[in-house]
């Protein structure tokens, strides 16, 4: 498996955060060019808006969605996660609609840590339960 070139693309964004209510980070809306939510603000959620958009710098073509849970669909799954790899959660329901997405760093005994947008408001590093990872996506094989 190849290395992930997205991940100097997210790791530059550390720091890129919401503004306060009245305000919007142009950036962030930056972030939701390449998803249905095109034009929304900072105030919309933003994690997928984030992945795809980060793809998309390297010339890889995401969901096109700003439902995290949309990434489920995308690229091949992986059974084993690998460094920069797309990893999906449940929020709240694990059968429900809401999740969350972010790029795969390293595991621990209790939680996935991952580098991703809307985390605290911000791309930042940040962990989860293990429990709620849903599934770990890697690009489809491009084919020449």
């Amino acid at each position: 498996m190849q290395s992930a070139p997205w991940m100097s693309v997210a790791v530059a964004e550390v720091g890129v955060h919401t503004y306060p209510p009245g305000q919007s980070n142009p950036r962030v809306t930056e972030y939701h060019t390449n998803t249905n939510i095109a034009g929304y603000d900072d105030k919309a959620s933003w994690c997928s808006s984030f992945i795809n958009w980060s793809l998309a710098q390297v010339n890889i073509m995401g969901t096109g969605s700003a439902l995290a849970r949309s990434w489920l669909d995308w690229g091949e799954p992986l059974d084993i996660p690998v460094p920069g790899c797309i990893v999906v959660l449940s929020r709240e329901d694990p059968s429900g609609w809401k999740g969350h997405v972010g790029f795969f760093l390293r595991v621990d005994e209790y939680h996935v840590h991952l580098l991703g947008g809307n985390q605290l408001e911000q791309v930042r590093e940040h962990f989860y339960p293990t429990s709620t990872v849903l599934g770990y996506r890697w690009p489809s094989r491009q084919r020449g």
